[in-house]
């Protein structure tokens, strides 16, 4: 769908030169000589590099609707991640790359939230926290919590994360996915 310049936001979905791009930001100008323009930062959506790009005044450009989807995650079989949409049952085969850091904290039957633009998904994201158990980490000892150190400890989906010493093996923690800190024991 056609959106003039004139009519750009902070955070709209575009398509220039055949990329997705997202308006960071923008500023009209109206020079003493001259037509007006639109200065605007545009975010490529899939490699995140921001570049600035000028416009000239009315100029029509392709809106692109951006909506987030929840995904049921299946299984990982190594190359690639297998997400169902519990709507229609249809199932969708991701690359190992374009899911990423969110893989690192997916389980079986999670609910992952995916970002499509038009008919193209462009990204994945892992719930806010989740609840995994603790497979291998060192045994804690007793004194050990006194001046709060941590350890590392490998969760079941093989992620690693700094925890509390008094953490054990077959625990279950909440992690948060964010920057894959420890929150609490579950």
């Amino acid at each position: 769908m056609p959106v003039s310049t004139n009519n750009l936001k902070n955070g709209m979905c575009i398509s220039y030169n055949d990329k997705l791009w997202v308006v960071v930001e923008f500023q009209h100008v109206k020079p003493g000589k001259g037509g007006a323009f639109v200065r605007t930062k545009l975010k490529e959506v899939k490699s995140g590099r921001v570049v600035d790009v000028t416009f000239r005044a009315g100029e029509k450009l392709d809106d692109v609707r951006m909506e987030t989807k929840n995904l049921q995650y299946l299984y990982n079989d190594g190359d690639a991640f297998h997400f169902m949409d519990t709507d229609t049952y249809d199932q969708f085969d991701l690359a190992r790359d374009f899911v990423g850091e969110a893989g690192k904290w997916l389980k079986d039957n999670d609910t992952a939230t995916v970002l499509v633009a038009g008919d193209e998904m462009i990204g994945v994201e892992a719930p806010m926290f989740v609840e995994l158990e603790v497979v291998e980490t060192e045994p804690g000892f007793k004194g050990d919590t006194v001046q709060g150190g941590s350890k590392p400890a490998t969760l079941e989906t093989g992620a690693v994360v700094m925890v509390p010493m008094f953490v054990n093996s077959g625990e279950h923690i909440k992690v948060d996915t964010r920057d894959g800190s420890y929150i609490t024991r579950v």
